[in-house]
Formats: structure tokens, sequence, C-alpha cells
């Protein structure tokens, strides 16, 4: 992966619709749309730069790898404990003004963890940082869903996780270039969670309202509803977390310099933005079931090459799709959930992916680095394997039942 990749931009994508000719419905629909997205992607530069800036910094502090795990486990913490509230919230501040405080918030956070160097300072700043962060994504997902139409939804659910996941991969590539030393890094965080605010502000008039035809249906009660989904939730979560979040750890266990670990991150993340608009497409021809199957079938490949191909230049186009079809667990599961729900379950349903996402880096990034002390390094494509291997058994499983 080169530096200067350029990814999809939301102003890009307002254009090229705008200039197909939608009537004027459409033309604001693809507005809003490009809104959101615009916001959730500038969202995830600041919070993408985070997860590899603080393991970084921990690394060199000397703190083990558990504890650095457990250390990055408290933002996904903060997603479990916020999903909850956050239909009943939505319904009560609305989408936006929730949004726009949750950006502010997330800022005023991001800059006392700059102010300390202390992991067990760090504990509770990262939940929190997780608790604001989780009703952006939620409400963002939802209004996307809500405004897309289904003919097209795997592949404009995938242009979504593909620009946002652009952003994740653009945080961790900055640490190549301000490094990982003092304020530069955590000033690109403190200014861009601000950023996002002023986004949704400027996009207000054009965002849809907050669903609320149909049953009120907590997030509890979805759990019985789908449960084999937010399984494969929970699976795209802990392989991504742990990467993020240990990833430095491995590459310095096997002699690699901080800049190449974190270009490698950039370039997981980079996969996961340029092949979800690819994997959408396929889901709209074959089945997001199928597809699902696919990813995690090719992430335990992954898992299993990661080790000999290390050293060499083919490590490179590895990352790169193992990031994509990772991540692609997790965009097939928004296309099934716009599949099959609407309405106040459709926000539910979004609320509690955030739960078990947060449960998934929860359980992924100590376990990993737990798994890592007791074999070493090789702990970490062992238990991202072994998830991947048991998401594709619940997914063959759920297939022979249909059939």
């Amino acid at each position: 992966m080169t530096p200067n990749r350029q990814f999809p931009d939301a102003a890009t994508v307002s254009r090229h619709l705008h200039n197909t000719g939608c009537p004027r419905e459409d033309q604001i629909r693809w507005a809003a749309m490009a809104g959101i997205i615009a916001t959730v992607t500038v969202f995830a530069v600041a919070q993408g730069l985070t997860y590899p800036l603080l393991s970084f910094i921990l690394e060199r502090q000397g703190t083990t790898p558990g504890l650095i795990g457990l250390s990055a486990a408290m933002t996904p913490l903060g997603f479990v404990v916020s999903a909850p509230f956050i239909p009943t919230l939505a319904r009560r501040v609305g989408g936006a003004r929730l949004s726009i405080l949750c950006c502010t918030l997330a800022a005023l956070t991001l800059l006392a963890i700059a102010y300390t160097q202390d992991v067990w300072a760090w504990m509770p700043l990262r939940f929190l940082l997780g608790f604001f962060a989780n009703p952006l994504y939620v409400i963002s997902e939802t209004w996307l869903i809500t405004i897309t139409p289904a003919p097209r939804r795997g592949r404009l659910m995938g242009l979504y996780s593909s620009i946002a996941s652009g952003g994740f991969a653009i945080g961790p590539l900055s640490l190549g270039l301000v490094g990982t030393q003092g304020w530069p890094p955590f000033m690109i965080g403190i200014v861009a969670f601000p950023l996002c605010g002023l986004i949704v502000l400027a996009v207000v008039p054009r965002l849809p309202k907050m669903p609320h035809e149909g049953e009120v249906t907590s997030v509890g009660g979805f759990f019985a509803r789908a449960p084999l989904l937010l399984f494969a939730v929970f699976t795209a979560a802990a392989f991504e977390q742990a990467v993020i979040s240990l990833f430095t750890v491995y590459g310095a266990a096997l002699g690699s310099a901080e800049t190449r670990i974190a270009s490698l991150i950039a370039c997981f993340t980079a996969g996961n933005a340029v092949l979800q608009i690819l994997l959408g497409r396929v889901a709209e021809r074959f089945g997001s079931t199928r597809t699902m199957l696919f990813c995690a079938l090719a992430s335990l490949s992954g898992c299993l090459l990661l080790l000999s191909l290390f050293d060499a230049w083919l490590i490179w186009p590895l990352v790169f799709v193992w990031g994509g079809v990772s991540f692609g667990i997790y965009t097939m599961s928004l296309i099934q959930l716009g599949e099959r729900f609407t309405g106040q379950a459709l926000i539910a349903g979004n609320a509690a992916f955030a739960f078990v996402w947060g449960i998934g880096g929860i359980v992924g990034s100590p376990a990993t680095g737990l798994a890592m002390q007791l074999i070493g390094h090789q702990g970490l494509p062992s238990f991202l394997g072994l998830m991947c291997l048991i998401q594709a058994v619940f997914l063959m499983a759920e297939r022979r039942r249909g059939d």
C-alpha cells in the first residue's frame, strides 16, 4: 500500500449521484447519506489512531501484552454499557443532537488521555471514549439503512463500510507521518472529533428522523430474534479489535520496526475500505449468508499464512485481503439486518450490534493477549483463526438447516 492511496470521500459520492440526474427527492437522500458517511469517516480517523498509538506507548513503557489488551478492551466496554440506552436516548433527544453531543464529549476525553501517560488512568478514559463513540455509529447506521433502497443495499452498505474503514486506515497510517511521541498524534483525533459534530450540524435538515413504527424492541429482546447474526458481529469485532490492538506486539516480537507495523495495520484497515463495495456486490448476487461464509474461511486462511509470509513482500497483499474479508463479516451482518428488520426493531438491532461489537472487543483483545503470553506471539493468529473456524461452522450449520 502506498501512503497516498485515495479512498472515495462523501463529497465525491454526492457529486457522482448528482450528475446522474436523480429526482430531487433522491438527491436529498444521497446528500444525507454523503453527510452521514463523511461524519463517520472523520470519526473513524480519530478513533482508528488511538488503538495502535496507545499500544505503542504502553509497549515502550514495558507493559505486558495481557495488560495492553485489557486497556484496549475498555473502549468496547464503553460500547457495551452505552448500547442499551441508545434507542431511548435517540427517541427523546433526537439523533442529530445526540451525535453532536457525543462528538464533543469524545474530543474532551481524548484530550484527557493525552494529558496522562499511565495505563491505569487510561482505563476509565478509554471506557468513556467508547461510551461516547458508540451512539454516533448506531445512529448513523440506522439513518443509512433507513434511506437505502433495498435493491442496492449490498453495494451501498459496502460503500459505507469502505469509506468508514478508509478513515480507520488513515488513523494508523498517520502515525507513520507524525510519529507516536508527544502531542502531534493526539491532536489529529482531538481536532477530528468536533469536526464530526460540525458535519452533522451542516446536514441536519436532510437527515431522516429516527424510525418510530413497529413494536418497541429492547436490545435484550433482539438477541432472541437474531442470535446467529449477532454472533457474526461478535466474530468480526473480536478479530478487528485484536489485530488493531495487538499487532504491534506481534510485529515487535518478530523484530519489525514501529513504522512498518503501523503501515501493516494501515494496510489491514485499507483492505477493509477497498474490498467492502466488492463484497457488497457479491452479496447482492450470491446472497449475504454465502458471502459471509466465504469471508470467514478466507480470514481463517489468512491466520494460517501470517507467520510464513510476515517477512516476505506477500505480507502486504495478504494483510490487505485479510482486513477486507474479516471486516466483510460485519458488512454482511449489516446487510442482513436491513433485509430482515425495520422500524424500532432496526434501532434495537443496531444497538444490539454495538453491544455485541463491544463484547467482541472486550473478549478479543485480552483473550488474544493472554494467548500470546501463554504460547508466544503465535497466540494472535491462533486465537483469531479459532474464532473464524467457529463462525464458519455455525454458518454451514445454518445453511444445512435452511436446506
